[in-house]
């Protein structure tokens, strides 16, 4: 399927469930388009869980999630307190352990990565479009009091997510999170040009194609869709 949006767009919930077709719940969705899943990510303070983005916003190292409060009775139950789950109490396989399989088949056995659609969480009911990503690697770590699951994701072509051709990590777009944060509370979530607060795009003030770069608040602004075309039209 051809997405819908592009890199760098900021969405709201509605928006994002609409595009994917189901109302999103949860943090992983293993193969929900299909041929591709979904995972939620956030680098929020106090998210939930340690995502991380490396390399310039080439690599997503993505962890995975605890147990469900449903699936243990007791209001004492702290879910951070034990091991992220692979399996569910019946011996199917839990989410973290759907998407390690698909890993681990990668890695190991030369399997087609599996593709993973990404969304960030800016914050409440406003989300950004990160793009599809490789899902490379997994592992289980520990964090001094559990284990826990990793998961490494790298950006791939967004023209032709389904191929085996991985993006050119030298040329890629995607803005790390700490800028995304800061730009979005610097131009308090709306285009600097009108003050709208619809159809918002995160957009490079010196095009990356030019030069500028994708890791500094100051090269980041936010644009509606109508001066971003404009501006994408003045650019020779």
């Amino acid at each position: 399927m051809k997405s819908s949006f592009q890199i760098g767009d900021i969405i709201s919930y509605l928006e994002m469930c609409s595009e994917e077709k189901v109302n999103l719940q949860k943090g992983m969705n293993y193969s929900l388009g299909g041929n591709y899943s979904v995972i939620l990510m956030s680098l929020r303070q106090n998210a939930p869980y340690a995502d991380r983005i490396e390399e310039g916003g080439k690599v997503l190292i993505y962890e995975g999630h605890d147990w469900p409060h449903y699936k243990h009775k007791g209001p004492t139950f702290d879910p951070k307190s034990v091991d992220q789950p692979m399996n569910n109490d019946n011996g199917t396989p839990f989410e973290n352990g759907k998407f390690y399989n698909a890993a681990i088949m990668h890695r190991d056995f030369d399997e087609p990565a599996h593709v993973v659609r990404v969304y960030e969480k800016i914050r409440a009911g406003i989300w950004s479009y990160n793009g599809f990503f490789d899902l490379v690697d997994a592992q289980q770590e520990d964090d001094d009091k559990r284990k826990v699951f990793k998961f490494k994701l790298i950006l791939r072509d967004q023209q032709n997510y389904a191929s085996d051709k991985p993006i050119d990590l030298d040329h890629n777009r995607l803005i790390p999170s700490t800028v995304k944060l800061d730009v979005w509370r610097r131009d308090e979530g709306k285009c600097v040009q009108c003050g709208s607060t619809d159809n918002l795009h995160y957009d490079h003030i010196l095009p990356f194609s030019k030069g500028g770069t994708s890791i500094t608040v100051e090269n980041i602004q936010i644009l509606c869709a109508r001066h971003n075309l404009q501006k994408s039209d003045k650019i020779i």
